[in-house]
């Protein structure tokens, strides 16, 4: 936190070592600072933060892998997703200016994916995700990548193994759902594969929107 404020930046984030976190960073104010859900029983895991910036509602994600369809964890993941949205209207309006955003570890669609039949019966792809993710949207967001983007073979993570990377094997599940009025002044949205092709990457590549002021 000290080298971002000396940077300029505020910043919040909520972690649990190596294993799951999540964080905020803005050079355009930070208020109401909200580690994990603002409603229900708080999450044993730190997978959410949220946080007013520049008049934005921005909710940063880290949700649960779901690692296999018959495993607690898959089912922990529907609930998950099903408290984000209890979350966000909780803390948020559609009509308001807001960003939920990170790795939902669920590909929205078969475009977003290399393969849909060799990735089936498999998490992240499963009709069950991908409807609590529709939910989500339902509530007032648009996936505003994919918006502006409608082309296949559009990835942000790719498995290490395999060479999956540089065979185009991968997967888009790092989203950023907008409210129509975010969207509307959405100007470009990327997702930076230069970032993948560095020395000891992270297996997913940032994805990155500018919003232009009001």
């Amino acid at each position: 936190t000290e080298e971002f404020a000396a940077l300029g930046y505020e910043s919040v984030h909520f972690g649990q070592g190596q294993w799951n976190g999540v964080a905020i960073i803005s050079k355009i104010g930070l208020e109401k600072p909200q580690p994990n859900f603002a409603v229900g029983e708080p999450d044993a895991e730190a997978r959410v933060v949220s946080a007013v910036c520049g008049g934005i509602t921005v909710v940063c994600v880290y949700v649960p892998n779901g690692r296999e369809l018959d495993h607690d964890h898959y089912h922990y993941k529907l609930r998950w997703m099903k408290q984000l949205k209890d979350h966000v209207d909780a803390i948020a309006k559609p009509t308001g200016d807001v960003v939920v955003t990170g790795d939902f570890n669920i590909a929205p669609e078969d475009i977003d994916v290399w393969d849909p039949a060799a990735l089936a019966g498999s998490t992240h792809v499963s009709p069950e995700e991908r409807k609590v993710l529709g939910e989500l949207c339902a509530w007032g967001l648009t996936d505003i990548y994919r918006d502006q983007n409608p082309d296949p073979k559009l990835y942000s993570w790719w498995d290490y193994r395999d060479g999956s990377f540089h065979k185009g094997h991968g997967m888009r599940i790092d989203l950023v759902l907008t409210s129509a009025s975010v969207a509307k002044r959405t100007t470009s949205s990327v997702i930076d594969r230069n970032a993948r092709k560095g020395e000891k990457p992270s297996d997913h590549a940032p994805v990155m929107i500018t919003v232009s002021k009001k």
